[in-house]
């Protein structure tokens, strides 16, 4: 089948449409599928924008080669909607893909998520609150009664404790997140932090961190690392010697790609 763009997986009213681009094999599948979340800080970006340090290196191609179709997503930014609604709109895209996996080509005993910066901690969080019951649940859009679980998750620099972030800084990324500074709403917070929901049942995760990323310390992934270590779950840590944030200062920025993808091969049973 075509690659089909600008889908629209969820209309919340007084917001714009939100919208995906699927990207899939040649061939029949069913697939395995792999939903991309863009970074940004939770304010800027989109889904058809990569950072620099990747979005020549075929990023969606490669996964194609390696037999997954990718939906990349859009999700409403921190000036749009505070804290949760950036974890509701990745949840209900993962809702959408379920439902029309039969139309779409769609593996969806196979669904693994994968994000960076912004994106990697909302599928850190997606990826640990799948099916939740409330606060999450509480405001969610899209489809209800299908589940938004997954079966891997690659989380690339995201932030994983946004108390031990807090920059003190009003006007900083996870202020404009919450709406307000995380030492001052220690709650809400903690209630956005993936290490804090981290449990026995949680997927399997792969955490690739620059250790010179001076935006998100590589402590973040370190901590998350560690905390489902403590479960018995599953967290490959995959430091980047010398990888400020976007991997800059790294020569090969296609190996941690494909590091990423044996990781969903191997969860995911692919050849």
């Amino acid at each position: 089948m075509d690659s089909p763009l600008d889908l629209t997986y969820a209309q919340v009213l007084g917001y714009r449409p939100l919208s995906l681009d699927l990207h899939v094999p040649a061939g029949e599948g069913p697939w395995p599928l792999v939903v991309w979340v863009h970074g940004g800080g939770w304010r800027t970006g989109d889904r058809r924008t990569l950072p620099s340090t990747y979005a020549e290196l075929g990023f969606f191609a490669r996964m194609r080669r390696r037999g997954y179709a990718v939906a990349s997503v859009d999700y409403r930014l921190s000036a749009e909607a505070r804290f949760p609604a950036q974890l509701h709109d990745v949840k209900a895209a993962i809702r959408w893909l379920r439902a029309n996996a039969a139309d779409l080509a769609l593996d969806a005993d196979r669904v693994a998520l994968w994000g960076e910066s912004a994106g990697g901690h909302l599928v850190a969080l997606a990826g640990l609150t799948a099916d939740a019951p409330d606060p999450f649940v509480e405001g969610e859009v899209g489809l209800t009664g299908v589940s938004s679980a997954v079966h891997a998750v690659v989380n690339w620099y995201g932030v994983a404790d946004l108390v031990g972030l807090d920059r003190k800084d009003p006007e900083s990324p996870e202020a404009l997140l919450l709406g307000g500074q995380p030492g001052h709403l220690p709650e809400l917070a903690a209630l956005a932090s993936p290490a804090e929901h981290a449990h026995a049942e949680a997927p399997p995760f792969l955490c690739v961190h620059g250790v010179a990323d001076k935006v998100v310390p590589y402590s973040q992934s370190e901590h998350l690392a560690a905390v489902l270590h403590a479960y018995g779950t599953r967290c490959d840590l995959r430091p980047v010697p010398g990888a400020d944030h976007i991997f800059e200062g790294t020569d090969d920025v296609g190996a941690l790609i494909e590091t990423s993808l044996d990781f969903l091969g191997d969860v995911l049973k692919l050849p």
